[in-house]
């Protein structure tokens, strides 16, 4: 696979917490890779229990870059060799049992550029990387569930959510393309929650995780899946419970917040609804968006 080539400055890609970002690529003949690009983020529930799942999806799907959450793997159980033979690259942050994210990139290797958000020296919870691909900043992102609120989890994740917003501030000052992508574990409006009144107090929907949310939006970032479908109900996770995919009782926790030289590009988004009904699937199901040619 052939690497990106990118130019880094003030900081080397390397596996560890490596300072506020400065990558931008000068490759614009990456965009060998496709013309139009399609990103995906999709919180799998265990990369190697559902491996099956992910290799069926992205041959269907064939997303020219993948997010991925919640592996539940250490870093040398990740199946790098399984989706090198599926045509990905790939970066990855591991953790055993719990948590996990990964960047997958078709035909080439991802390069790595932070993992982990600043200010979390002590914070050994697999939740954030981030690569240099074809011209963008791609980062994926595990936010806390939080849950019970109130209470240390609930604390912990506005915590979180803090620095994420904080570095997100950082990323959007350096005026590049950049996507953050990934499992938020935030409901933002009560058009993305299937009843809303069942939800208040959960720390999914609790009103400091939306204002969190909002708050980014008013920074200048786009939801990109609100943006393209501003009033229709649309959902990324339905719980194994009480048949939830079936009656369609759902909540939307997964999204792409994106830049706005990558909102000029944004031609479609959506969600491949039907791999969260096959067999031994994740209960999330994977969600995309359509980038042009820049």
């Amino acid at each position: 696979m052939a690497p990106a080539t990118v130019l880094v400055l003030g900081a080397t890609a390397r596996r560890e917490h490596c300072g506020p970002l400065r990558v931008f690529s000068q490759d614009h003949s990456s965009q060998d890779i496709g013309a139009m690009l399609k990103i995906a983020t999709y919180n799998v529930n265990g990369v190697n229990g559902r491996l099956d799942v992910l290799l069926r999806w992205l041959e269907e799907a064939a997303p020219d870059v993948a997010c991925l959450q919640e592996l539940k793997a250490p870093d040398e159980k990740f199946p790098a060799k399984e989706l090198e033979r599926a045509g990905y690259g790939a970066v990855w942050q591991g953790q055993k049992s719990w948590n996990g994210v990964a960047i997958l990139c078709k035909d080439r290797e991802p390069l790595l550029t932070r993992q982990g958000l600043p200010g979390g020296a002590d914070d050994k919870q697999s939740r954030y990387i981030e690569a240099a691909i074809s011209g963008m900043v791609i980062g994926c992102i595990y936010a806390p569930n939080g849950n019970p609120a109130p209470g240390p989890k609930f604390d912990y994740k506005l915590g979180w959510l803090d620095r994420f917003s904080r570095y997100a501030g950082e990323l959007f000052a350096l005026d590049v393309p950049v996507i953050l992508a990934g499992d938020y574990n935030i409901i933002p409006t009560d058009l993305d929650v299937y009843k809303p009144e069942r939800w208040r107090d959960d720390a999914l929907f609790r009103v400091e995780v939306r204002q969190a949310f909002h708050k980014l939006g008013a920074m200048g970032w786009t939801d990109a899946l609100r943006h393209l479908h501003p009033s229709e109900r649309i959902y990324t996770f339905w719980d194994y419970f009480r048949n939830a995919y079936g009656r369609n009782a759902g909540l939307r926790l997964d999204h792409f917040l994106i830049s706005p030289d990558v909102a000029k590009r944004l031609s479609a988004a959506g969600i491949d609804k039907h791999v969260r009904g096959w067999a031994h699937t994740s209960d999330h199901a994977p969600a995309w968006i359509d980038l042009e040619d820049g």
